[in-house]
């Protein structure tokens, strides 16, 4: 039998297995309800079918469902649709989205956009199935559990449940297949892997690395969004390892390289920054994505400083250090499309730590600290520091600036830091602010 042709699934019943629909969330079990009450088939799916079965707390719960889009809209008054590769229901809670997706099967090669009949890729993923079809046409065996909230069974077409006792990532059919159809599998591969600590399978392991140049076909939206998610999963470090093994790192992020550099040529531990993220990630620190993103150009920013700043004998001044980051910078902006609003907290960011690495007196401090950019650039100072275990002197100095700062009237965020005033200065004594009249 052809590993995609139907079978039975393999089915554990309620005893045969650890999800309680304690560790579901009210908001899911709501949608699941809702849904079988009225007359459609509901399952709690992906990842969070997964991690229950490892024995961990989902982040987020998906549901799989017979219903349409639009049924599921009209059964959920806080519902909207979205997508247009992958149409789907979000149902809105106050603290929670679930995701309602309807059972897909893989489209045939004539609904595709592409008239080249060796470009895989999908682009058009709307062509409703069962849910076998559905389980099969997801990226690995993992992923594809169902949790039948009828029954409380888990039910697994793939395979997935003796790849979660061998602790492994396994493509669902051909992985060249797959990984062609989707290139952001690849990355999420990895990501799994290491945030898992499982294996990937041999085959699985061969695509990656023979169609590793395949990444750039991505959409890089999907591809930074992919990114975010794996350097804050606590274990980007084991994530990237696979990367650089498979080759994938080489093509899709190669300032990662600058962090291995910078060891060998004797200017610092930047290799210890990704286990020091990871740490802090788990630790639950809250950064912003400009922060995320500049921590992983940091090395390579730190490395043209070092080189520029040998060359010339001397320090580089502000908007010398500005034009250099944005020129060592404009690469990774540009292959990942970022929009205008993460370029800008990014650049500022990494603008940010420069200033943080000059040397202020007590009121200076206190007065940066009110900039918007501040607590990126912190964070990265900390980041740096932890890392490379220098610095600490100075990061104790930004942090009690930190807990000084004072607070910016709304609107004040374009300041720049050192035209920051009290609020109660922002408008002279007498003058008030003439409104514009509305006609």
């Amino acid at each position: 039998m052809s590993e995609l042709e139907p079978r039975a699934p393999r089915i554990l019943p309620r005893a045969e297995h650890p999800i309680s629909r304690k560790n579901i969330s009210k908001e899911a079990l709501k949608v699941l309800y809702r849904l079988t009450e009225g007359g459609h088939r509901a399952y709690l799916v992906g990842g969070s079918v997964r991690d229950l079965m490892l024995g961990r707390q989902p982040k987020d719960f998906d549901v799989a469902t017979d219903a349409r889009p639009n049924e599921v809209r009209r059964l959920f008054r806080n519902a909207r649709v979205i997508g247009r590769r992958f149409r789907l229901a979000h149902v809105l809670f106050r603290d929670e989205v679930v995701e309602v997706s309807t059972f897909r099967r893989e489209p045939d090669p004539a609904e595709q956009r592409s008239e080249d009949p060796e470009d895989l890729l999908i682009t058009s993923d709307n062509t409703f199935g069962t849910p076998e079809q559905d389980a099969r046409r997801r990226d690995f065996t993992v992923n594809a559990l169902f949790y039948d909230i009828a029954d409380f069974s888990v039910i697994d077409y793939v395979g997935g449940i003796a790849d979660l006792e061998r602790r492994t990532i396994r493509t669902i059919g051909d992985p060249e297949v797959r990984f062609r159809e989707d290139p952001v599998r690849m990355m999420r591969a990895c990501e799994l892997a290491g945030r898992l600590g499982f294996g990937i399978e041999a085959a699985t392991q061969g695509a990656l690395h023979d169609l590793a140049g395949e990444i750039s076909r991505a959409a890089p939206a999907r591809l930074t969004e992919e990114l975010l998610e794996l350097l804050r999963c606590g274990r980007s470090g084991a994530a990237l390892q696979w990367m650089l093994e498979l080759g994938l790192l080489a093509a899709m992020l190669p300032e990662a390289f600058a962090m291995i550099a910078a060891g060998e040529r004797g200017l610092g531990d930047f290799g210890r920054l990704l286990p020091t993220l990871d740490r802090m990630m788990a630790a639950g620190r809250v950064v912003g994505d400009g922060g995320l993103l500049a921590a992983l150009l940091l090395p390579s920013v730190l490395l043209r400083r070092f080189d520029v700043e040998a060359v010339g004998g001397r320090a580089l001044g502000r908007s010398e250090l500005r034009r250099l980051t944005e020129e060592v910078a404009a690469p990774f902006f540009e292959r990942f499309a970022l929009s205008k609003e993460r370029v800008r907290r990014t650049s500022e960011a990494l603008q940010g730590f420069h200033r943080l690495c000059e040397r202020r007196d007590a009121g200076e401090r206190v007065r940066l600290a009110a900039a918007p950019w501040f607590p990126d650039a912190l964070w990265l100072f900390e980041l740096l520091a932890e890392a490379t275990g220098e610095g600490f002197q100075e990061l104790a100095q930004w942090q009690a600036a930190a807990r000084r700062r004072p607070v910016l009237a709304s609107g004040g965020e374009g300041e720049r830091a050192e035209r920051a005033e009290p609020a109660a200065a922002a408008e002279r004594p007498g003058r008030r602010r003439r409104r514009r009249r509305r006609r």
